[in-house]
């Protein structure tokens, strides 16, 4: 890879806004059986911001895995896989239904380090979260884009993860993975499409997303404490897939949080910590 070229990318920034209705308060609610206001004026709900202001590349713009191609806004990575590696939200408001929601992005960096499939390529944007003169939220998002594993790689298996103090399971089933990316219009196949995500990616069943999984445990934060944390940091560490259902999980860390997510009988899936 030509990482000066890639780091050519840094600075570079795109603006979107999109009403927050009603009807997405409804439909996001609905996804993760939830209930809440839908007045005018009302606080939105903790993360419908990863729903909003969502890229919308024409269908002929896609690459193989549903993904829009590369080179528009992020970096050119020449690499087969891409992720959501993590990342923090710094939460200054509350949106509210009704308001105009600006996200304007920046690209921070582009960096690589050696990892055990092989070369590792990480891209972190800032998202900037607005409505009008009011800043939302912070959000830091780390990408990673690496390499397949080979055929027949050895893998190790991991501990499986302790259950938390508190803890709740989740059913990964394809009708929520479906919902919640027609709600942040994402077209990657690994997360709908079963024949591709098994036979052309090698995975065993569909992947949940780590946004549904970030949504799902600062959601899990908020109804223990009482209120909506001010700050929320996570990082993925294995892929969890819809052949099993699986847990959040939390334990008190002083005046914070730790919380995680794991399949059953698997390993710790993604790891974070709330603050408030």
């Amino acid at each position: 890879m030509d990482l000066d070229h890639l780091r050519g990318w840094i600075g570079r920034e795109e603006t979107q806004s999109e009403l927050l209705t009603p009807a997405l308060v409804q439909r996001f609610n609905a996804t993760f059986d939830r209930e809440g206001s839908l007045e005018e004026g009302a606080e939105a709900p903790l993360l419908i911001h990863l729903c909003l202001c969502q890229p919308a590349a024409p269908t002929a713009a896609l690459g193989t895995d549903g993904h829009p191609a590369r080179g528009g806004f992020l970096p050119p990575v020449p690499l087969p896989r891409r992720m959501w590696a993590g990342g923090a939200f710094e939460f200054h408001a509350a949106p509210r239904i009704g308001e105009t929601i600006t996200r304007r992005s920046v690209i921070e960096d582009v960096t690589m380090k050696e990892g055990r499939t092989g070369t590792l390529c990480f891209v972190t944007v800032t998202h900037h979260v607005s409505a009008g003169d009011r800043a939302l939220i912070t959000e830091r998002q780390d990408i990673v884009y690496r390499n397949a594993d080979a055929p027949g790689a050895p893998k190790k298996t991991p501990e499986p993860a302790p259950a938390g103090a508190s803890s709740k399971e989740i059913a990964a089933t394809p009708v929520l993975l479906f919902r919640y990316s027609a709600l942040t219009f994402n077209g990657h196949r690994i997360h709908y499409d079963q024949p591709y995500v098994t036979g052309e990616e090698g995975y065993p069943g569909l992947i949940i997303h780590g946004p549904i999984q970030a949504t799902m445990l600062a959601q899990y934060a908020a109804d223990l404490r009482g209120a909506a944390p001010a700050r929320f940091t996570f990082r993925s560490l294995s892929p969890i897939f819809d052949t099993a259902d699986f847990t959040l999980n939390a334990g008190d860390d002083g005046a914070a949080l730790t919380l995680w997510t794991a399949g059953t009988g698997g390993p710790k899936a993604m790891e974070a910590r709330a603050e408030w």
